[in-house]
């Protein structure tokens, strides 16, 4: 059975992974009889918003804890996840992608990556094995593979596509129900709520991606 690792930075899309992009992907995966191993850092949040209102509250919460809410309690640190575990990787999207898996939000091209992050990253790409990101979070994934020149989408932003290719990514436009595959890195990547506008458009997409990565992890 193929096993594909899907790291989560949060819960909710304003501090964390957007719950849709997580629960799409998890399911998609279920349904293509895939074993799921959920990560995410132990560490505190770079802020806590309020997603009513969506301004920020004077709390902090843990990346771990607050991932394990979508995950149902079964997650792993990703500090104890090697390369060798998983056969792919999924990073869904949402802010958290971009403030707590990296700094991105805050620095553009000049972010840092969470230590583990970038470590996993580039051990499965040096592996060959694949890594999909989807809505932001290939931001992160561009920084962390930076010397690759890798291939992504975010959709059809042009501010985060030249920021990110400032960073020596290869930004290619997609529609919310595309994926972009760079082949020669194994990288897969869709707009998902970067385009939106609703949760079935966003799924077409994921599924999309869901199933190339698991296609790439036995190719």
């Amino acid at each position: 059975m193929v096993k594909i690792g899907v790291l989560l930075s949060g819960c909710g899309v304003y501090d964390g992974s957007e719950i849709h992009e997580a629960v799409i992907t998890l399911l998609a995966l279920d349904r293509a009889g895939a074993e799921i191993l959920c990560m995410a850092p132990d560490m505190e949040q770079l802020d806590v918003v309020n997603h009513l209102t969506g301004q920020q509250m004077k709390e902090k919460r843990n990346v771990l804890v607050e991932s394990a809410r979508i995950a149902r309690g079964n997650i792993k640190n990703i500090r104890d996840v090697k390369f060798s575990d998983i056969d792919g990787l999924i990073i869904p999207g949402g802010y958290g992608a971009a403030k707590n898996l990296s700094n991105f939000a805050l620095r553009g091209k000049d972010a840092e990556v969470h230590p583990d992050v970038i470590r996993l990253i580039n051990d499965m790409v040096n592996a060959g094995k694949p890594v999909g990101a989807i809505c932001i979070a290939p931001a992160t994934l561009v920084k962390a593979l930076n010397n690759l020149n890798p291939e992504v989408t975010i959709g059809n932003d042009p501010a985060t596509a030249e920021i990110i290719e400032s960073m020596g990514g290869r930004h290619h436009i997609a529609s919310v129900e595309d994926i972009h595959v760079d082949f020669s890195n194994k990288l897969v990547t869709t707009p998902a709520y970067m385009l939106g506008p609703s949760i079935s458009d966003v799924a077409k997409g994921i599924e999309k991606l869901v199933t190339k990565v698991l296609q790439l992890a036995v190719s």
